[in-house]
């Protein structure tokens, strides 16, 4: 057990950004995309994430792309939400073409669908490849 919660703090650490208490962890001093915290948190079986992509998100008038990544305490990767407002595609280096307030969702399932175990996991937000923000999200089975 010690060494879980050892590597969770290490992998918050290396993640921790300053906290924007309006939408979730961000560094106030980009103006970048935000991801809000997930809801219902905790969840079981599926959650949603609000996330945000900003006009700034979009450099010389190309798409911004966009990337959640959950990860879990041990940061092993563990999968990539779908897209609700839209395509329902997997959020992973996913482009948009507008700013705009957008919704992921999670099934609480790893890349090969099987169902993740109760603990703690770690939604990260990337927009053209630079993080801009995390949550900690809770499965309680």
């Amino acid at each position: 057990m010690r060494r879980l919660f050892g590597v969770g703090v290490v992998l918050l650490l290396a993640l921790a950004t300053p906290v924007d208490s309006a939408f979730g962890q961000t560094d106030p001093g980009r103006d970048r995309g935000r991801l809000g915290q997930n809801y219902p948190n905790p969840f079981n079986p599926e959650t949603r994430m609000p996330f945000e992509v900003v006009a700034s998100d979009f450099q010389g008038g190309r798409a911004a792309r966009v990337t959640i990544a959950i990860y879990n305490s041990l940061a092993q990767f563990v999968g990539h939400p779908r897209a609700l407002n839209g395509t329902g595609e997997v959020v992973n280096n996913l482009e948009f073409h507008a700013p705009g307030q957008y919704e992921a969702f999670w099934d609480g399932k790893d890349v090969n669908g099987n169902e993740v175990a109760s603990g703690k996991y770690i939604g990260l937000l990337l927009v053209n490849g630079q993080r801009v923000g995390f949550i900690i999200m809770v499965v309680n089975k």
